[in-house]
């Protein structure tokens, strides 16, 4: 069980800290409110359960060692991040929101997670650094899924929440440019310090 602890810890430590997932979740629930980010979590949620399978299977170190794939793979989601921190910051206020078309899609949210270099990493340092049953590969694999997903899960509703909590701020136009602008600028300074150059 200690080792099962220490990884709930890590687990909240690496998936709840301010990231491109979290803050992106955070900014749509403030810009386009709580129900209508709802889609767009979920396609994170399953995104992320990709990228476990995938870092879990060991696939992300072999397309890693591919001369170039690294660069590829950080320009190709950095310019995805750029393009939502573009949609966050000229969201109008939510008096003005009625366009539907505006908002993080589920289909976006699956991206997102696909393209977010933390999120490869958290789950490869999860992965790779503990060893829930020792004895029993299928075992610990599950266990390690089952657990990431509770967490990823709480973490995304705390960051859903706190990003709706702005929402009665946000139907001031200034208030609402400033907060807007804030989440993309964050966005943006997360994914940087996420980029592995």
């Amino acid at each position: 069980m200690e080792g099962w602890f220490a990884f709930v810890l890590a687990g909240f430590a690496l998936a709840g800290s301010p990231g491109p997932a979290t803050l992106s979740i955070a900014a749509s629930a403030a810009a386009f409110g709580a129900g209508r980010t709802l889609g767009y979590v979920a396609g994170i949620t399953v995104g992320l359960l990709v990228v476990i399978a995938v870092t879990a299977s060991g696939l992300t170190g072999v397309v890693l060692a591919v001369p170039g794939a690294a660069t590829v793979v950080a320009v190709a989601a950095a310019a995805y991040f750029v393009y939502l921190a573009w949609r966050i910051a000229t969201a109008p206020p939510l008096v003005e929101t009625g366009d539907r078309d505006r908002q993080p899609s589920m289909a976006g949210g699956f991206l997102l997670s696909l393209a977010n270099p933390k999120g490869y990493a958290a789950m490869a340092a999860l992965f790779s650094g503990f060893r829930l049953a020792p004895q029993h590969l299928g075992l610990d694999i599950a266990l390690k899924v089952a657990t990431l997903l509770a967490i990823i899960v709480t973490v995304e509703i705390c960051w859903l929440l706190a990003g709706a909590a702005l929402t009665g701020v946000l139907r001031r136009p200034r208030a609402s440019r400033a907060i807007n602008v804030t989440f993309a600028i964050l966005l943006l300074v997360s994914v940087v310090a996420a980029l592995p150059f």
